[in-house]
């Protein structure tokens, strides 16, 4: 684990980095900063490169070239397993539950990387956090609504107690009262310190809740800036956020 971040300063910084698959990058000389203590909410058309900027973050792809510095400390070249141990969280977009499985069965296989000791703290904690889970420790994760399988995943990764949380479109698929459910459990966790950064095709519900917009096209970066100017900028207006550049 690194050293404490200060609230408001760079927890993550991207310089120049490319990042892909194969032989050919998809994300290309990216380079952003992510605020301890913020949600950012990343935007773009499908292939601009949003969900392989995460993975990047992760360790889940091949790194072509810049650096990428988690608390200050350069992890480009750290495996998967070991930026996870540094407090680096992923929520893969999609269903990623045991759904045979109970609540309570995922939620201890969510705490794998604790120390046995701590098992019990790690799944009373994220209980807490959200009491749902707790009510339904008995229930069958694929019973459970869309909605609630996305607080019991994030529960999940959450118990590893990460500094960075990485949400890979956490609304895909769900209902709108389920999607205002996942954006209002992603301002909570703000709100404990947590720094998440989110990949969303409901960029207008997203960034509502975010203090940073980036916007991403052919792999990168087309724009970043407050949440709130990136809302209201007739470009984005336009193509992302089903208005008119008049609105």
């Amino acid at each position: 684990m690194t050293d404490d971040v200060a609230r408001g300063s760079a927890l993550l910084e991207f310089d120049a980095l490319s990042a892909g698959y194969g032989d050919n990058p998809i994300v290309r000389d990216f380079s952003a900063r992510i605020e301890a203590g913020s949600i950012t909410t990343i935007i773009g058309p499908n292939g601009a490169g949003k969900s392989t900027l995460l993975k990047a973050v992760a360790g889940l792809n091949r790194h072509f070239g810049g650096s990428l510095r988690f608390g200050g400390t350069a992890i480009e070249q750290l495996s998967a397993r070991e930026r996870l141990q540094r407090g680096i969280g992923f929520v893969p977009q999609g269903r990623c539950n045991f759904p045979l499985m109970t609540v309570r069965e995922n939620l201890e296989l969510g705490a794998f990387t604790r120390k046995r000791a701590d098992v019990a703290r790690a799944m009373d904690g994220v209980i807490a956090r959200f009491p749902m889970l707790g009510a339904k420790l008995k229930v069958l994760a694929g019973n459970l609504s869309g909605g609630e399988q996305q607080v019991l995943e994030t529960a999940m990764v959450l118990e590893a107690e990460p500094r960075l949380l990485l949400l890979d479109e956490p609304s895909l698929g769900l209902s709108p009262g389920n999607q205002d459910q996942i954006f209002e459990t992603i301002a909570s966790l703000r709100s404990g310190g947590l720094t998440v950064l989110v990949v969303e095709q409901n960029a207008h519900g997203a960034l509502q809740i975010s203090d940073t917009g980036i916007v991403m096209e052919l792999g990168r970066l087309f724009m970043i800036d407050s949440a709130a100017k990136v809302i209201s900028d007739p470009r984005i207006k336009v193509a992302y956020l089903g208005g008119s550049a008049a609105d």
